[in-house]
């Protein structure tokens, strides 16, 4: 596991926390697995699965009924990071506030490491 002892690696907001709970009450689902892949304009995007058995190398992390895993890969690059649930007038969904990110794309899919953080991986 990566990061401080007793600390969760991610944070869920209560918004958050609701629409993961809504969503895991789908077809059984155990929570969402989180995790990072290469891609996007600038380089990495987040990656979002539903999850029908926890994997025992995932971080598990719950929040007033909502799950998420994290997987091993992904664990260094969303250390510290707030899962949020917004609604706006033309979209909805999750966002991430990442402290690790030092860019992003324009359109705010796609996201960038301090490269320090990729060489440990």
């Amino acid at each position: 596991m990566f990061g401080i002892p007793g600390k969760q690696a991610v944070s869920i907001t209560p918004k958050a926390a609701a629409q993961i709970a809504k969503l895991m009450e789908k077809d059984g689902h155990q929570g969402l697995r989180i995790g990072v892949k290469k891609g996007g304009c600038a380089g990495m995007e987040y990656t979002m699965d539903y999850v029908t058995e926890v994997d025992p190398h995932d971080e598990v992390v719950e929040t007033d009924g909502a799950r998420v895993m994290i997987a091993p890969m992904a664990q260094m690059f969303l250390f510290g990071t707030e899962i949020d649930y917004e609604v706006s007038l033309l979209e909805a969904g999750f966002k991430f506030r990442n402290p690790n990110v030092v860019d992003a794309c324009g359109c705010g899919e796609s996201i960038k490491f301090d490269e320090s953080i990729a060489a440990k991986s």
